[in-house]
């Protein structure tokens, strides 16, 4: 009796001694796990899970009833009926480990384990032992038995970096909890017992012991028949270690919003459970990414097969568990897999890949793999398979779950494409390279490159607003700007080598004339031509101050250009890119929300007094009002982003960017394929090809796309933008535009439609057989018979004209 009393008074005076470091109850309703960020798409699809710890919350209902079951088997068979502490499992553990030998039970259960996992150190200590106790058994008074099962299932750690069971049915098996059979089940509830030593992927042999193991429970304890227990038994342990889980490949921008996050709330917030909701739109994010591949590995089949990438020696039986070793050590890269030639024979090729198995490349998808050369040269076509790979080899391939694949090889070049909303500035579309995971260097945001012809756009614009039309003609002629000294003199030239003589300034857009451009720069005046192009979002210190800005010699990334040809997207507003649209933290509160300025034509003319007055109806004004933007509401004026270039000299240059993809000598006639009116854009290649963009648009998306090599050098002759980045921009605005209507921005006020020549440009009558129609801004019409419309340049010369140094 004394020696019991004595107990009693001991525990009591260890938990008076131990309560200030036991957690409160409001501590275990409200459990801070370290909880990975999470990045979503605009309608809630999941980018990327990024921590230390991998961890997927999962609520008790959300845990199927085979998964309950295998830990209850496995860790704590009797948890709804003990309180916390099974006296009667303790005994039984300690039986049966002494008839076994070997520690198959264990005393402590779910709750214990629990209490630890959460609340505690995992010191082998008496403090900490009397404080598992302690919290044990405040758990049990203060929480249900399904809270404290799903907050340990929750919590309990299975190596890989996984804390809880979906982590782990991701990370050993690549599947959400509710995808698992009784045998993955059975697996994942027999790691926690020892992490390390039941890992399915270190120790698949052991693992398959322990499953055994609680297989057999679970037959016991009547949560699976006998036959289903057989079964499970004798299926192979297939565990491997699995990527986090995504629903949308856009790994650039989860790295982009992991970086805003870290910014915004500490390097802590990556564990501490936020979710950021981007501007993504899934559906164009994976158009994005396949456009992108399929455009770099059609460039990179152009310049010949570069060889294997490793060869190793295959047994003569070559089972699949040793193929898998073999080419274990290569990564798979972007949509490219692995792969080792197993046969060739004259012209098919037998393969291994790794988790697809056996497949077949036939002839089609192989003869592309002439010899590469120096210089981005080619040898002759191959003859047979053997010229171009033999047994053993280590290739890349484009493989489908059918058996059929393709040799491939991972692009040498690479390239961006940045897809905007032009209304509002949302980035709904961004692949910044290849494959993230080999490269991260994000060419979207960070690649400053020369743009090239992509450039003129924005001049030709500047020239509209100082008087130019698109009727008026520049000689396209021989140029040159004289230095001290010969070596000093510039000899700009057009990409073919040609002239066209007096052309018009629609004409040369759409041929993209280098030499005209450069007259023009040269009369509006770089001064003036600097100042206005600011309109479209570039630095003015970035600029060159010479006339090599006409050729786009400046250095600007893709999302800048994006951004500037989003200006003629939306009628003439500038937007600012952006790719969160609101952020929540841990609780679902919104801790941050964007708020952009909008491009609206609608709104800029709100209801006011006068034409209340003039219509004598307050009711039909505001009305109408209402019906702005689909029945929103007018913006007000801070909502409203700021008009940059007036709507006729938008729509003039969108008219011009349009020919350039209509007319069959324009640069983007390639995407006439996409047999639609309401697109336009400008190609842009520069110096040997080093840098080549598409900038195109519709009134409501601009996608901008670069082709080039990390380290500048020639992407090869008769490489353009043209060939290279537009088939990029087309691949994905096919995707993208599928189903949606087909919309050209309507005619603004201020526009007028004339018959010129098409030679001289110059006036003509109606009745003009031999005439053409132009349109042009009100305020800048030319005058009748007048050639070229010339107008006053910025610098004091004239038009087409030389001024300052000679020009020849």
């Amino acid at each position: 009796m004394l020696v019991t009393l004595l107990g009693a008074y001991a525990l009591a005076c260890s938990y008076v001694y131990l309560a200030p470091s036991l957690p409160s109850t409001q501590a275990m309703r409200n459990v801070d796990m370290q909880v990975p960020l999470r990045v979503y798409t605009r309608s809630g699809a999941l980018i990327a899970q990024i921590g230390e710890q991998r961890r997927i919350p999962v609520t008790y209902e959300q845990i199927p009833d085979v998964v309950k079951h295998a830990f209850l088997a496995a860790e704590d068979e009797r948890f709804f009926e003990h309180h916390g502490i099974d006296y009667l499992g303790v005994v039984r553990a300690v039986i049966v480990d002494l008839i076994s030998g070997d520690k198959t039970q264990g005393a402590s259960t779910i709750t214990m384990q629990a209490a630890r996992n959460v609340f505690l150190t995992l010191d082998k200590t008496a403090r900490r032992k009397l404080q598992e106790t302690f919290v044990t058994y405040e758990m049990e008074h203060e929480l249900s038995k399904q809270e404290i099962f799903g907050l340990y299932l929750n919590v309990i750690f299975f190596g890989q970096r996984a804390y809880g069971v979906a982590a782990a049915a991701e990370t050993f098996f690549g599947k959400t909890l509710d995808q698992l059979t009784v045998a993955e089940a059975a697996t994942i509830a027999g790691v926690p017992k020892a992490p390390s030593r039941y890992n399915p992927i270190v120790n698949p042999q052991l693992a398959a012991g322990r499953r055994s193991y609680v297989l057999g429970r679970m037959r016991v304890l009547g949560y699976i028949d006998a036959a289903t227990a057989d079964a499970a038994m004798h299926e192979p342990v297939l565990a491997r270690a699995h990527a986090p889980l995504f629903d949308v490949e856009a790994p650039y921008i989860a790295e982009m919003a992991r970086l805003e996050v870290r910014q915004r709330f500490g390097a802590n917030a990556e564990s501490a459970g936020y979710k950021v909701y981007t501007t993504i739109d899934g559906r164009l994010q994976a158009d994005a990414v396949r456009a992108v591949r399929i455009g770099l590995i059609e460039y990179d089949r152009r310049h010949g097969f570069r060889g294997p990438v490793g060869h190793v020696q295959i047994a003569a039986e070559g089972k699949p568990e040793q193929l898998d070793e073999l080419v274990d050590e290569y990564a798979s890269v972007g949509n490219l897999l692995p792969a080792v030639v197993v046969s060739v024979t004259p012209k098919i090729v037998r393969i291994y890949t790794r988790g697809r198995g056996f497949a077949q490349i036939e002839w089609d998808g192989l003869s592309w793999a002439r010899k590469a050369g120096s210089n981005e040269t080619v040898g002759p076509a191959p003859k047979s398979a053997d010229e171009i790979v033999a047994r053993g080899d280590i290739v890349y391939v484009v493989a489908d779950a059918s058996g059929h694949a393709q040799l491939a090889q991972v692009p040498a070049a690479q390239s961006a494409l940045v897809a905007l909303d032009p209304e509002d500035g949302g980035i709904a579309a961004l692949v910044g390279g290849f494959d993230y995971f080999t490269n991260k260097y994000n060419r979207v945001t960070q690649a400053k490159r020369l743009p090239g012809s992509g450039f003129k756009p924005f001049l030709y614009s500047a020239a509209l607003e100082n008087g130019f039309t698109p009727a008026s003609t520049l000689l396209d002629a021989p140029f040159v700007l004289e230095g001290r000294g010969i070596e000093s003199s510039w000899r700009p030239e057009n990409s073919h080598g040609e002239f066209g003589g007096p052309t018009r300034l629609r004409e040369a857009l759409v041929r993209s004339r280098n030499l005209v451009t450069i007259r023009l720069l040269r009369d509006l005046g770089t001064t003036y031509a600097m100042d206005y192009v600011t309109r479209f979002g570039f630095d003015k210190r970035i600029l060159p101050q010479n006339l090599t800005l006409a050729l786009g010699t400046l250095q600007v990334t893709p999302l800048e250009m994006a951004t500037g040809y989003a200006v003629f997207a939306n009628g003439g507003f500038k937007v600012q890119p952006y790719f969160i649209d609101h952020i929540e933290n841990a609780a679902g509160e919104v801790v941050y929300q964007a708020a952009p300025r909008i491009a609206c034509e609608e709104c800029e003319h709100p209801a006011d007094l006068s034409q209340i007055a003039q219509t004598g109806s307050p009711e039909e004004v505001l009305q109408n009002e209402d019906a702005v933007r689909g029945g929103a509401g007018p913006l007000t004026p801070e909502q409203l982003a700021p008009r940059v270039i007036s709507p006729q000299n938008d729509y003039v240059m969108t008219d011009m960017m349009a020919d350039v993809i209509r007319s069959p000598h324009g640069t983007g006639a390639r995407a006439q394929a996409l047999a639609r009116n309401d697109i336009a854009g400008k190609t842009g290649t520069t110096n040997e090809a080093k840098d080549t963009w598409f900038n195109g648009f519709t009134p409501h998306l601009v996608a901008t796309v670069w082709v080039g090599f990390d380290q500048e050098r020639p992407l090869g002759e008769h490489e353009e933008g043209a060939r290279t980045a537009l088939p990029i921009w087309i691949h994905f605005m096919r995707e993208a535009l599928k189903g949606v209507p087909q919309e050209k921005r309507s005619m603004p006020d201020g526009i007028v439609t004339l018959r010129i020549s098409p030679q001289t440009g110059a006036l003509v009558s109606a009745e003009n057989p031999d005439g053409m129609n132009e349109i042009f801004m009100a305020d800048h019409l030319p005058a009748a018979g007048e050639q070229g419309s010339m107008a006053q340049s910025a610098e004091g010369g004239q038009p087409g004209q030389a001024g300052g140094e000679p020009i020849f």
